[in-house]
Formats: structure tokens, C-alpha cells, sequence
């Protein structure tokens, strides 16, 4: 079971703006104390999951950049909230990587969009259903 992403960003406030925008729509609550968290509302500890996603600066202290192949992915409730996410990321400053839809490599009923934060990470919002 996946417990925590942590992704590093040389410009918090700015990346931490942009997961707000998706995260907020998918249920996630968050807060800051060293750093942006944020987790589900039934989440027994915020900070370790599952599912919690933090935001900071990185802690060797060198910049933050993309991994390449790295692609997180969140689940929505509906194709609406999925095509939601996708435009709330693109007016929080992400860019696209791929609009709402259905894709021919997939099943019909796997519905995704696909964008990249500020930093230039990129991630899923998908419904399957």
C-alpha cells in the first residue's frame, strides 16, 4: 500500500496553489506546518497516509526537477470531477499533457486527463467506471 508522496518544489506557494486546485475537488483537506500535506479526511495519520501528498522544498537543498517517468495518479468519483480536476490544474498554473478522455491503449471505460504541476511533474486524475 502506497502511504505518502512527497514531491519537492522550488516554488512551494506556487505548487502547493496548483494541488490545492486538484486535490481540494478529490476530498483532500490540507494544512502546513514544515511543509504543505495534504491527506484524506479518514486518514488515521495525515502525515503517512495513505494517500497523503506533501509539498516542499527538497531536503538535500538541491533544486527540484521533474522525474522522468514518475506520474503519480488520483482517482475521481465521476468523469465530471475528472474533467474538473483537469481545468482547475490548468488555471492553477499546470499545463497539459493530455485532455479529459478515453484513450485507445486503454479500456472504453477508463477515463483520464493528464497534466504537469509547476514544476513540471507530471500526474493523472482518472476515473474507471
Amino acid at each position: 500500500m502506497l502511504s505518502y508522496l512527497f514531491i519537492g518544489a522550488n516554488d512551494v506557494e506556487r505548487s502547493a496553489a496548483f494541488y490545492k486546485a486538484i486535490l481540494t475537488p478529490l476530498g483532500y483537506r490540507h494544512d502546513r506546518e514544515e511543509h504543505y500535506c495534504f491527506y484524506l479526511p479518514d486518514c488515521v495519520d495525515k502525515s503517512n497516509g495513505p494517500g497523503s501528498v506533501h509539498i516542499s522544498k527538497p531536503f538535500n537543498g538541491e533544486p527540484a526537477t521533474p522525474g522522468n517517468g514518475m506520474m503519480p495518479a488520483f482517482r475521481a468519483d465521476s468523469r465530471h470531477r475528472v474533467d474538473q480536476v483537469h481545468k482547475a490544474g490548468l488555471d492553477s498554473g499546470g499545463s497539459d499533457e493530455g485532455p479529459p478522455g478515453t484513450r485507445e491503449a486503454y479500456t472504453p471505460d477508463f477515463y483520464v486527463a493528464y497534466l504537469r504541476d509547476p514544476e513540471g511533474n507530471k500526474l493523472a486524475v482518472f476515473y474507471s467506471g
